[in-house]
């Protein structure tokens, strides 16, 4: 399957051909060197291209290890008030009996 140049691809081929063209040049290596112009073009239109594919893959990889990160935090976090919260009604029951034998005592 061959790649399909654009109109405007070679319009602006034809141009820079045209704007280098020698004098005593006939159309014919004209055309040829357009030619080589508009592949030229085209390749770095597909390396281009390549390199947008690449930037969005990294980029999507970075948001998405980001995400994973902000995940962990937020587990650690979770784990942290959790014990916490577990501490609190020991901490309350130590206090009242405490509280009760000093009552009972006096």
């Amino acid at each position: 399957m061959k790649n399909q140049i654009s109109k405007e691809t070679q319009e602006q081929a034809m141009k820079v051909a045209k704007g280098i063209q020698k004098q005593g040049q006939t159309k014919e290596q004209t055309k040829l060197i357009a030619q080589g112009i508009e592949k030229g073009i085209a390749e770095y239109k597909k390396q281009q291209s390549k390199k947008s594919r690449e930037r969005d893959k990294e980029r999507k990889k970075q948001i998405k290890s980001q995400s994973k990160a902000i995940t962990t935090d937020e587990a650690e976090i979770t784990d942290i008030t959790s014990t916490n919260r577990y501490k609190l009604p020991w901490l309350l029951l130590v206090v009242s009996w405490c509280g009760f034998i000093l009552y009972q005592m006096s």
